[in-house]
């Protein structure tokens, strides 16, 4: 007699309007790591449909190792297009062209070695760390969101991600459902009425 399975629900990370963005962030790993690059003084749905913007404007294809043959200043200008992929295109396209050729040295082009390969979750807490433009704060989210979201969770991440690994809705990695995004941006809201930051 067959067993009944349990029915795996797909990752989801609606934190933008678009479907086809939303997707991409869940099945493109350099797409995630992008817009998590990008999360920083815009509103998190502009930031994470970035990833899916530019790779309309590179042709249908968001490739790592292709972007980091691009001059720095073509990337800029792919981020200046109308509209603007982030309130500051230009210093942010040459970040992401810095991610990029980061991934492209130390990983092959191949972003999801960077956690696949990773010993635990310090270890992956400091391979993040080593990015362009990924500080202590977009690390523990960025690991939050690998855990939450796409169930990728290595020994000692929740320590590795903490604040963001508890369950107080602080950060994108906290959301699933519109609901959530409301709950999100209604919590960074009353810490920033505060004066605390969303780690506190």
């Amino acid at each position: 007699m067959a067993r009944n399975l349990p029915i795996m629900t797909p990752p989801e990370l609606p934190v933008t309007s678009d479907p086809e963005a939303n997707e991409l962030l869940v099945n493109e790993p350099f797409a995630l790591l992008i817009g998590m690059l990008l999360d920083q003084q815009v509103p998190m749905e502009w930031a994470f449909k970035g990833p899916h913007t530019l790779k309309q404007r590179l042709g249908g294809e968001l490739d790592p190792s292709k972007l980091a043959a691009m001059a720095p200043e073509q990337v800029e200008e792919l981020f200046k297009q109308k509209p603007a992929l982030h309130r500051f295109p230009g210093s942010m396209g040459k970040r992401t062209h810095a991610v990029a050729s980061y991934v492209a040295e130390h990983y092959d082009g191949d972003t999801a070695r960077i956690w696949t390969e990773a010993k635990d979750g310090a270890d992956l807490y400091d391979r993040l760390r080593e990015l362009p433009g990924y500080g202590d704060e977009k690390a523990k989210i960025f690991m939050a969101i690998l855990a939450k979201r796409l169930d990728i969770k290595p020994e000692g991440w929740v320590e590795a991600a903490a604040p963001f690994s508890d369950d107080t809705p602080r950060s994108v990695a906290d959301i699933d459902t519109e609901e959530a995004f409301q709950r999100v941006r209604a919590f960074k809201k009353e810490m920033k009425a505060k004066g605390k930051d969303k780690g506190d």
